[in-house]
């Protein structure tokens, strides 16, 4: 909304809560709510979700009511208007179980064409809707792209240990080099989308910072993945030192957007690259979109342990 905002084009902002950037107050699983909206409307970019941080919070027919029915109501309600593209953002968490390697194993190199194993209530009813997204293409030629992105929240990683062994900004800048997103390279590629839709007609998109790695580094990530990380960039031990910060010892998997560079025209800056550009100049590597918009929240309430409860 704000980029929409800067360059003068007209957006509907709609959201659970108010705010400067929502024009309609209300929920996606309201049928007639969205029916209203969707007048006038030409393009749809649907980021209403519950997020795998809600799964300790919300039950399983919540993530259905929200990412399945919230999801055909506003498909049902884009075809009945003669919407002229579709832009759904999904997530990576599609793949679920494929991410984990077996110990010994190589790191996994994630394409859109690796099967999707969902491995809880959240990246379940994210793939469906993924499918419900395909159906409206095939039996309403309702322009659609989905949009697979990877980590691009601000708040601290969920796992006590990794909050315990690496400052933020050290541990996200590290998650740039396989499984990070900046939220600014979010925007443009879901705006790119948008612009391609028509003429692609369906696709799945994996969004992701670009990787410096290739497959033939897949089994030294799993090993020693810090080993790789300084024979590509041979000043980051000398940069990372000055601040304090370390290397990953292992990573599991690489994300690729190769598909997305070559048929949306994206061309993502904030990658692990830009990261040590940013430490030599000392500057913040976040972009000024992300530094602006900064951390939400998923939940009103403040948790004691973590930026949010996670499910046993």
């Amino acid at each position: 909304m704000r980029t929409l905002r800067a360059r003068g084009s007209f957006a509907r902002g709609i959201d659970l809560k108010a705010s400067p950037f929502t024009e309609a107050v209300g929920s996606i699983v309201d049928p007639a709510f969205v029916r209203e909206q969707m007048h006038g409307v030409s393009a749809v970019i649907h980021t209403a979700t519950l997020h795998k941080p809600h799964v300790a919070t919300h039950s399983r027919q919540d993530f259905v009511d929200t990412n399945v029915t919230g999801t055909l109501n506003l498909l049902e309600a884009a075809a009945a208007a003669g919407v002229k593209s579709f832009v759904f953002t999904s997530t990576t968490s599609a793949f679920g179980s494929q991410l984990r390697p077996d110990a010994g194993q190589a790191a996994v190199w994630v394409t859109e064409d690796l099967p999707p194993v969902p491995k809880n209530i959240y990246g379940t009813t994210k793939l469906m809707a993924e499918t419900l997204c395909e159906l409206f293409f095939r039996e309403r030629r309702l322009p659609m792209v989905v949009l697979r992105t990877s980590r691009f929240f601000p708040e601290e990683d969920d796992d006590p240990l990794m909050r315990s062994a690496y400052p933020l900004d050290n541990a996200q800048a590290n998650e740039l080099l396989y499984r990070r997103l900046d939220i600014a390279d979010a925007v443009s590629a879901h705006l790119l989308a948008v612009e391609r839709a028509p003429k692609i007609g369906f696709a799945r998109y994996i969004v992701s910072a670009t990787s410096p790695f290739e497959p033939h580094h897949l089994a030294a990530l799993a090993d020693d993945a810090a080993s790789v990380v300084r024979a590509l960039y041979p000043d980051c031990a000398q940069l990372y030192a000055a601040r304090g910060w370390r290397l990953f010892p292992q990573i599991d998997r690489v994300y690729v957007n190769a598909r997305a560079r070559r048929e949306l025209g994206w061309r993502p800056e904030f990658d692990f690259a830009h990261v040590l550009r940013s430490l030599r100049t000392d500057h913040d590597f976040r972009s000024a979109l992300s530094r602006e918009v900064g951390s939400k929240g998923y939940h009103d309430a403040v948790f004691e342990d973590g930026p949010y409860p996670v499910a046993s």
